[in-house]
C-alpha cells in the first residue's frame, strides 16, 4: 500500500507543478513560424494540393462569417505561394494547387490550422510536377 501512495503523491506533484507552468509552456505546438521568404525553384518547388471540405451541416453564409473572424482569405495563401489552381467541387467544397517550396510546407499548415478549421475539414496531398517527365517517356515510344 506504501508504494501505490508514493506513486499517487507523485503523480500528484507533478501534475501540479505542470498547472503552475504558464500556458504557451504547457502547448504542445510551437509557435507558427515567420512568413517565409523562400520562392518555389525547379529544384525546390513542391506542388501542395488541399482539399478544403466544406462543413454541409452548416449554412454557407455562417461557414463564410467564420472563415472571415479568422481572417482565412486575409493569409491564405501566404505570400509568395503561387497558386495554380483554385476550384469549387460541387458536393466536396474547393480544392486549391499550390506551388511552394518544401520549406515553406509548415507554414502553409499553420496557416490553414490557424484561419480554415472549423468550416473546413483539411486533406493535403504533396507532389511534384511530372509532366515534362511523363511527356518525354511518351515521345520516346511514338
Amino acid at each position: 500500500m506504501r508504494r501505490a501512495t508514493g506513486t499517487i503523491g507523485f503523480l500528484a506533484a507533478a501534475l501540479a507543478l505542470i498547472c503552475a507552468l504558464p500556458p504557451t509552456v504547457r502547448a504542445q505546438t510551437a509557435p507558427p513560424p515567420p512568413a517565409g521568404s523562400a520562392t518555389a525553384t525547379p529544384d525546390n518547388a513542391v506542388l501542395l494540393t488541399v482539399f478544403l471540405r466544406h462543413d454541409q451541416s452548416r449554412p454557407l453564409a455562417e461557414l463564410n462569417a467564420q472563415l472571415a473572424r479568422q481572417g482565412f482569405y486575409k493569409a491564405f495563401p501566404p505570400p509568395g505561394v503561387e497558386v495554380v489552381a483554385w476550384n469549387v467541387v460541387m458536393g466536396i467544397g474547393q480544392i486549391v494547387t499550390l506551388r511552394l517550396p518544401a520549406s515553406r510546407l509548415r507554414e502553409v499548415n499553420r496557416v490553414l490550422e490557424d484561419t480554415a478549421w472549423g468550416a473546413y475539414r483539411t486533406e493535403f496531398y504533396p507532389t511534384y510536377d511530372y509532366r515534362a517527365v511523363g511527356l518525354a517517356e511518351h515521345e520516346k515510344v511514338r
